[in-house]
């Protein structure tokens, strides 16, 4: 083996774990929390199958995230996997604030007192952490709390602006529970001041991915864009999709985001229940043909936070995820604070694969044609046909290069069924890559010529296990190399 190609390779490879790793198309995301946040967890949550950690910035220190971080890093450094690292804004998340012995029965017609001031909230005043509620809100306006589980309706306000509500549906409310409002546009920022505190150490750690929470136009990714950009940062940005504002939208909230996240919590409770899952579906193929990874999230194997097996209906949420396109499915307390972390991941990975090994929907070039108005659409119809080609020729590897990540996410966007392994020199490309469906991602730097870069990446994949003589490759790529353009070229290779 040359010394050129020895320096890609991890000093200690565990090929089998490498390949293990890459047996599930569909992405896994496993949330941080005290369940699962020492190195040893982490590295037994990889070695089962998480492919992107995210870090809940409504949890926890930034003292306990850097820890985590760090524990991360090692992994990716000791081990052979490139884990991708997601931080996750809190927003402006509205809650109520304490309550009296933490605990009070609310019935059906009972009038409560919202304010803006600080108390221990009682039968009498419950403060909520939202400055401009009596100036957003209208009498009649629906008010939900703990997802839902009680709602109450708008009455009356005081002179002081305090907000008069009556209960319409009542249950047992706690100290510090979400509040939700439908029927209301809230004029809070998208970044608060405890995210723009947050952001700094997002950015200073050099996350691979920064979740903005609640977001409502795409304004609000333009102002995060900004902010990233000042700092000559390379994370990039996923916009969680749990407001209907944001499904007004749309469209430009995924062209300007780098990725999508279908946040149900929030989402369901905000709209009818029955028109999530549609909702679901639509939001996935609009990613797909944007070439945007999406990431399915919430309540996805909940049960088992307590239990070592899921619901029925959980197996096949997740099934339904795979099967509509997701390139990722979330879990959230299942990892963070449930009771089998590691057991919950090796189920999921288990129902992806069992779906992924029926042709369920691979190749969807035939869905996404290459659209000439396109500004891409040179480098777009190369990558629609070297997965076409892939197809045809039964190809067992499609390797593709690229700088700005763009080539990596749209091969992946038409779903080949022959692996995919993607080459940049960006090193920041490499983890981001993780998230997105199907793909394998590798450093490297060289740029002698096509032809010897065909040959190192081959090279590369054989010495991993990837590749054995006699397999077909399909490789895209730009020439001419030394002037770094987009994708131009595809070549099909005979391994010797």
């Amino acid at each position: 083996m040359s010394e050129k190609i020895l320096k890609y390779l991890h000093t200690h490879m565990d090929k089998q774990a490498a390949i293990k790793h890459m047996s599930h198309r569909t992405k896994i995301v496993a949330t941080i929390g005290p369940a699962c946040d020492t190195y040893e967890k982490l590295l037994e949550l990889v070695q089962t199958g998480v492919n992107v950690f995210r870090l809940n910035f409504s949890h926890g220190t930034l003292e306990d995230k850097a820890v985590v971080i760090e524990h991360i890093r090692n992994i990716n450094k000791t081990q052979p996997f490139n884990i991708s690292i997601l931080a996750d804004l809190q927003g402006p998340k509205l809650r109520i604030g304490e309550i009296e012995n933490n605990e009070l029965l609310l019935k059906e017609g009972d009038i409560l007192t919202f304010t803006n001031k600080k108390c221990i909230g009682n039968k009498e005043r419950i403060y909520v952490s939202y400055p401009n509620l009596s100036d957003d809100i209208q009498i009649g306006n629906i008010i939900l709390i703990d997802d839902g589980k009680i709602e109450v309706k708008v009455v009356d306000f005081t002179s002081e602006k305090d907000v008069k509500v009556e209960v319409i549906i009542g249950g047992i409310l706690s100290s510090k529970k979400g509040i939700n409002l439908p029927d209301t546009k809230i004029s809070l920022p998208a970044l608060t001041e405890k995210d723009l505190v947050d952001l700094d150490f997002i950015i200073e750690q050099k996350c691979d991915w920064v979740a903005l929470s609640f977001v409502r136009s795409v304004k609000d990714i333009v102002i995060l864009r900004s902010k990233l950009d000042e700092r000559k940062s390379k994370t990039k940005i996923i916009a969680k999709i749990e407001k209907p504002e944001a499904l007004n939208n749309i469209r430009d909230i995924v062209i300007e985001s780098d990725a999508i996240m279908i946040a149900r919590g929030d989402l369901g409770v905000e709209l009818p229940v029955e028109k999530v899952p549609l909702i679901q579906r639509e939001l996935i193929r609009k990613c797909l043909h944007r070439a945007k990874p999406v990431i399915v999230a919430t309540q996805m194997m909940e049960s088992m936070i307590d239990h070592v097996k899921p619901n029925r209906s959980e197996i096949t949420d997740v099934a339904n995820a795979v099967l509509e396109g997701a390139d990722a499915v979330m879990l959230s307390g299942e990892t963070a604070v449930g009771h089998h972390p590691s057991l919950v991941v090796e189920t999921m990975r288990k129902i992806i694969m069992q779906v992924e090994q029926t042709e369920y929907r691979y190749n969807r070039e035939y869905d996404l044609m290459p659209q000439p108005h396109s500004p891409s659409f040179l480098s777009d119809a190369i990558c629609y046909n070297a997965c076409k080609i892939a197809r045809d020729v039964n190809a067992d590897a499609l390797i593709g290069m690229t700088q700005s990540g763009y080539t990596g996410f749209m091969l992946s966007s038409f779903r080949p069924s022959s692996p995919l392994y993607v080459f940049s020199k960006e090193k920041s490309l490499i983890n981001q890559l993780s998230l997105s469906w199907g793909i394998r991602a590798f450093y490297y730097d060289e740029e002698e010529s096509v032809d010897g870069i065909i040959t190192d990446q081959i090279n590369i994949l054989k010495e991993r296990g990837f590749l054995q003589p006699g397999n077909i490759v399909i490789n895209t790529g730009s020439t001419p190399v030394s002037l770094h353009l987009p994708t131009n070229m595809i070549k099909i290779t005979k391994v010797i």
